[in-house]
């Protein structure tokens, strides 16, 4: 959607031909639909499915709910809104855990508003991965003759029943003053008009790690030019409350993605690299 957008943008191209976009795969920017969303026609809706390979679809909402309702929630950091569970699935979140969950029990369930793992149960759900028994005790978790797959994403429930994505479970920064999640902290920084996307990576071992927002600018810039950004970026950090532990900004060219679509952020070799420039 981004790259496409953008070019739209810039030749001032409408697509009035399409009557429905999807867009699955790795999270979406409210920004991002709103570009897109301003090449069609009235009353097109771009729908973002929200899953995994064991389970597809699980979520889904559409733009005009976006736009209306969730993107300046976003914006502030309260992480991007995915939907509601589509009919036959039910949703629950629980405490964060990285350890293997036997049996169910209700005491994992979190208040509406509390962040915590996504789990999912229904008939599209996957049952078990095929000779893969660690796999499957990290991933499944019985509940009689009933199934919760753990999908590694952590995220809310708003509510509304609407469930609101922070990033996966094993991106979360472990800092001494807690808990730090990708996609929440990514906003604010986003925020910036040079900034053309950033992540956030943890820096040393939990639970002691250093919060670190890795940043790739809209146009290569001067140090001088990237010396004012990053003063800029810190005073950012500093007006929220998720962020204002983070006082460390490195500039990277162009961050690892997934070759599908070109946005799915490779976050662990961002962390590698951030090491090495602690280093």
């Amino acid at each position: 959607l981004n790259r496409v957008g953008r070019y739209c943008e810039n030749k001032g191209i409408t697509l009035p031909s399409l009557k429905r976009v999807i867009s699955a795969g790795a999270p979406v920017s409210p920004s991002n639909i709103a570009r897109f969303a301003s090449t069609l026609s009235d009353g097109v809706e771009i729908h973002t499915p929200y899953g995994a390979t064991e389970a597809m679809p699980v979520i889904s909402i559409v733009s005009k709910e976006i736009l209306s309702e969730t993107a300046e929630l976003s914006k502030k950091g309260f992480g991007i809104c995915v939907g509601r569970p589509i009919n036959g699935l039910e949703v629950r979140i629980i405490e964060i855990n990285d350890n293997p969950i036997n049996e169910w029990s209700d005491t994992l369930i979190l208040q509406d508003g509390d962040i915590g793992e996504i789990t999912v149960s229904g008939d599209l759900v996957t049952k078990q991965y095929f000779r893969k028994p660690k796999a499957n005790a990290l991933s499944k978790i019985k509940e009689g003759n009933r199934i919760w797959h753990r999908m590694g994403d952590l995220g809310w429930m708003d509510k509304n029943g609407r469930i609101w994505f922070c990033g996966r479970k094993n991106q979360r920064v472990i800092t001494k003053n807690g808990l730090l999640f990708t996609i929440p902290c990514e906003a604010i920084f986003n925020n910036h008009p040079m900034v053309f996307r950033s992540a956030l990576v943890g820096v040393g071992s939990p639970p002691n790690q250093k919060p670190v927002i890795c940043v790739e600018l809209e146009h290569d810039r001067k140090q001088k030019r990237k010396k004012l950004i990053k003063k800029e970026l810190i005073e950012l950090a500093k007006s929220s409350v998720l962020t204002k532990d983070i006082e460390t900004i490195l500039f990277h060219k162009a961050f690892p993605v997934d070759i599908r679509h070109n946005s799915k952020i490779f976050r662990e070799k961002l962390a590698k690299w951030a090491q090495k420039k602690a280093n």
